[in-house]
């Protein structure tokens, strides 16, 4: 169970001031305007704090119940603006579409791609193959994934553009929600509501293996329960 003590406002406030910031193109001042029609009073940055606080919690909490994803993964990296700078997205889905994982870096070279792809296989498990672009810092974290590895173990390794397709329109879902928030004031609170709202965005394509029946919204909120 989250923790909410301590909290001035009820937990259903908090959660529903969260799940309008990480669902929809919304900025902060456009969730507290929001409240305020329905009588609940409160600073956009009080928002801004539940949000950055309580989004990675929710994500890490949901990964429990989170489906299990295929062993074709397509891989691709966006950007995301922090402090007025561009910092690299990495993210993969799977043949289905399905979130694989994510990892924001300052850096788009061989070491970031290493960490993202450990962080992938120690989330989703090893996947047999994997599709990415002609980035050669890429191919190079993955080569080194595989020189840890027996030769039978080792992941296929692709790099056809056109089969990443699915990987870039997927990320649209993400940017789409990032647009209207104009850029991050930091590394921290971008890494934060990036989770939340890829943990929204899995929600939306299925990947709850518990209370798959309810709403979405539902099933946002009983991830607190």
């Amino acid at each position: 169970m989250i923790n909410f003590k301590g909290c001035h406002f009820p937990k259903e406030i908090i959660l529903m001031c969260i799940r309008w910031y990480v669902a929809y193109p919304l900025s902060y001042r456009h969730v507290e305007e929001l409240m305020e029609e329905r009588g609940v009073f409160l600073d956009h940055a009080t928002v801004n704090r539940w949000v950055v606080k309580y989004s990675p919690l929710l994500e890490a909490k949901f990964r429990k119940s989170k489906k299990s994803v295929g062993n074709s993964w397509k891989m691709d990296e966006t950007y995301i603006k922090v402090k007025g700078e561009w910092v690299y997205y990495y993210r993969a889905v799977d043949s289905e579409g399905n979130t694989v994982d994510f990892f924001l870096s300052n850096t788009r070279n061989t070491q970031a791609a290493k960490q993202f792809f450990k962080k992938a296989i120690g989330s989703s498990g090893q996947p047999q193959k994997v599709n990415m672009d002609k980035s050669g810092a890429n191919l190079a974290g993955l080569t080194e994934i595989n020189q840890e590895l027996s030769p039978e173990q080792q992941i296929t390794i692709r790099q056809v553009k056109y089969l990443n397709n699915m990987v870039e329109q997927d990320h649209r879902g993400i940017k789409r929600i990032t647009k209207p928030m104009l850029g991050f004031k930091s590394f921290a609170s971008a890494e934060n509501t990036l989770a939340g709202i890829e943990l929204y965005h899995m929600l939306r394509k299925g990947q709850n293996s518990i209370n798959s029946t309810s709403t979405i919204w539902q099933q946002f909120y009983a991830i607190a329960a």
